[in-house]
């Protein structure tokens, strides 16, 4: 679901956010290959509509670098434990960085053993986890993700927050058009939203945040923490899921979990040292080279059905011809903080 957007924002090209991004990482050391990449990718999880995780999100990351909290540069190591299983080694890299190399690790190993299982550790925040598993899909691949985070989020029955958003997506290859992508956090919204309303102004929706007494709010100031997916009532699922992913994230690969882990937007002079997961499969050993075709066969008959229903991802798909063709929207508050960082950075801000 996409965000509010004020109506005062600023419609800036795709293109033109991904020359300025890339110019700025550039300017911290990135290696042009990755700050290109991070830039597509940021900007993409704009076009779908994901602003929570898209452009808002690189002065974050920048201001991480020039402490030191993320390395520019990381030194990132495999570790191939079996034919089809392996650990990377992050090296306090960027997030996104770090997750597609492991994403496409896993990749070649399913092709090669049928399946691919690469963990990850000391890494930091990956953005939207349906970039790697649609980079699966796309290959032919289905593709398996999970991540966790820090402790943002109240277990149900709880009143202070220990888990994260800790995101679950899983896309599968449709025959003729994009990916079948399931991207959600086991969350009711994520926390990257609540820090975009802060920042503009916007009330949240409510029963999706708690105050710092465990209470309900729409304040975004107020807020602290997020309830889990299934809100009052129904939270234990969300909460359960969450719980599911930080152990395979976290313990799984030898990580710390829940409220172990260090803040986003805390300490940052702190390496976020996160873990995530990725698994893709080969669907030549499983039901065969006809799965995209049935898959778009799939999405047809739900979209014939009483109400037609959608895939998943198919909103994203919409949000993207839409914002490809008028620009995506950038809030005052935004445009700001992007104009600051360019004057220091020495780099264009974008038109």
């Amino acid at each position: 679901m996409s965000q509010p957007v004020a109506a005062n924002s600023l419609l800036v090209p795709a293109e033109a956010l991904i020359t300025w991004a890339s110019a700025c990482l550039c300017a911290v050391q990135m290696p042009d290959d990755d700050a290109r990449e991070l830039a597509t990718a940021l900007v993409q999880t704009n076009l779908w509509g994901i602003d929570s995780h898209g452009i808002a999100r690189l002065t974050h990351y920048l201001e991480r670098m020039r402490r030191g909290s993320i390395l520019a540069r990381p030194v990132m190591e495999e570790q191939r434990t079996g034919p089809c299983t392996a650990l990377l080694h992050g090296g306090q890299g960027q997030g996104h960085v770090v997750a597609f190399r492991a994403n496409r690790l896993a990749m070649a190993m399913a092709r090669e053993s049928g399946i691919g299982a690469v963990g990850v550790t000391d890494s930091s925040h990956c953005g939207a986890i349906g970039l790697y598993t649609r980079e699966a899909a796309r290959a032919g691949l289905v593709g398996i993700a999970f991540t966790h985070a820090d402790s943002v989020a109240v277990p149900h029955g709880g009143l202070r927050p220990f888990f994260g958003t800790n995101p679950i997506a899983i896309a599968f290859p449709r025959q003729g058009a994009e990916p079948v992508c399931l991207d959600m956090a086991t969350t009711s919204i994520p926390m990257n939203r609540v820090m975009n309303a802060k920042r503009e102004g916007h009330p949240l929706p409510p029963d999706v945040a708690v105050d710092a007494q465990g209470q309900a709010t729409t304040d975004a100031q107020a807020a602290v923490a997020v309830t889990p997916l299934g809100g009052a009532q129904y939270g234990h699922k969300g909460y359960a899921l969450a719980l599911m992913v930080d152990l395979l994230c976290g313990p799984l690969m030898g990580n710390a979990y829940g409220r172990q882990l260090s803040s986003m937007y805390g300490d940052l002079d702190a390496p976020r040292r996160l873990g995530a997961f990725f698994i893709v499969i080969d669907p030549a050993r499983f039901g065969g080279p006809l799965l995209p075709a049935i898959v778009a066969q799939m999405a047809a008959d739900l979209v014939a059905e009483p109400g037609s229903p959608r895939m998943p991802g198919d909103p994203e798909r919409d949000h993207e011809t839409e914002r490809r063709a008028s620009g995506i929207p950038v809030e005052p508050e935004l445009l700001a903080e992007m104009r600051r960082w360019s004057a220091q950075l020495g780099v264009a801000a974008p038109a």
